[in-house]
């Protein structure tokens, strides 16, 4: 990346307050780069080798269980980093899950030995880095808690509500759903079988239409935490 091109940066508005020097750090050895749809940016006992900092595109990171459960952590998107990443750095040690690249990627990479550098030099760089990472984390206890006691029925009808697309429905499995929400392909089927049942949705191979979204945000909007 050509020193002092500067453009990138519009996607981290946090870094406007860059020192001279650190900025001109940052834009001389960053790398930009670009990643085909389905690419696996790291995996489980990898180690971390370049923070990454996303222009475009959506990298899923994402733990699967030994008996192949899976579930969705998080989303890394334009103009956020990865909790992962961040940690791995500063601990110098190897990634428990993995990222793939759902969309073609288009990323700025910083090697670690400048990631390091930068956050012994850049006051700015390190209060960038820590509010990212704390911002992330905030986002992850929140999993844990609607993993460990939300109710399945009120997260899948949140789910169902937030993600329709522009003609009202999702073009999903039963088995995404299940991964996205951190459970069991068979309660999900289960679920949406009542949904269907009570005029909610509509269910076809591959497709599930929302047929009152009103009734799925009321249901969502419940705050009891029982789990099912």
């Amino acid at each position: 990346m050509a020193e002092h091109d500067t453009r990138w940066l519009e996607a981290f508005p946090a870094l406007a307050a860059l020192e001279p020097e650190a900025l001109a750090l940052l834009c001389t050895r960053a790398q930009r780069v670009t990643l085909p749809r389905g690419t696996v940016v790291f995996q489980v006992g990898s180690l971390c080798q370049n923070y990454l900092m996303m222009l475009g595109g959506s990298v899923r990171v994402q733990m699967v269980s030994e008996t192949g459960r899976e579930i969705v952590l998080y989303r890394v998107q334009r103009g956020e980093t990865c909790i992962l990443t961040t940690a791995c750095l500063m601990t110098r040690g190897d990634y428990s899950a993995e990222g793939v690249a759902e969309t073609d990627l288009d990323a700025v990479a910083l090697g670690a030995a400048t990631f390091h550098e930068l956050m012994a030099r850049s006051a700015v760089f390190r209060d960038f880095v820590f509010a990212s990472f704390g911002s992330r984390l905030m986002g992850m206890m929140m999993l844990v808690e609607e993993v460990a006691f939300g109710r399945i029925d009120l997260r899948l009808a949140r789910f169902l509500v937030d993600h329709r697309d522009a003609v009202g429905g999702l073009d999903t499995t039963h088995q995404a759903l299940a991964v996205e929400l951190g459970t069991a392909r068979e309660v999900v089927s289960r679920q949406l079988k009542e949904f269907e049942r009570r005029g909610l949705v509509a269910l076809t191979r591959g497709r599930i239409a929302v047929h009152d979204p009103a009734g799925l945000e009321d249901l969502a909007g419940q705050r009891e935490t029982a789990t099912p």
